[in-house]
């Protein structure tokens, strides 16, 4: 988890793990919870073992506006969430994303590069590509 997190940026600061939010009567755990310095903003982590459900966004979304209401500070930005599941069907990703009012992205996350060979073919295509138009 520390490498993926490293790979989207050096401004990350941890402020914690199961990080308690109590709304209400009612408590709740943020899986991981970071400070972005670039963007001013707490970043919210959940991580799924399993497939995504949709409940998943809800949960997330519900977690934000808790952040964003009696955690964050006046000089800082909307918190941003990412969720992490194990795999996604495609369709019931989009279904779950289309109402959305906030900008959201879903996106693949590769633990291996891919082939050496395949990535030099990849490379000198768009290399002449680059040289055909000119």
């Amino acid at each position: 988890m520390k490498n993926f997190i490293l790979e989207l940026g050096r401004d990350f600061l941890f402020i914690g793990e199961e990080f308690k939010l109590q709304v209400g009567n009612s408590d709740f755990f943020i899986d991981l919870l970071f400070y972005h310095r670039g963007l001013q903003c707490i970043v919210a982590f959940e991580l799924k073992a399993d497939k995504f459900k949709p409940d998943h966004l809800g949960q997330l979304n519900f977690y934000l506006e808790a952040l964003d209401r009696d955690v964050r500070k006046a000089n800082e930005n909307p918190s941003i969430g990412v969720l992490l599941c194990k795999d996604k069907d495609s369709e019931v990703v989009e279904y779950a994303m289309s109402r959305s009012l906030s900008p959201t992205m879903v996106s693949e996350y590769k633990t291996q590069l891919p082939d050496k060979k395949l990535l030099q073919q990849k490379l000198h295509d768009l290399f002449d590509n680059e040289t055909d138009k000119k």
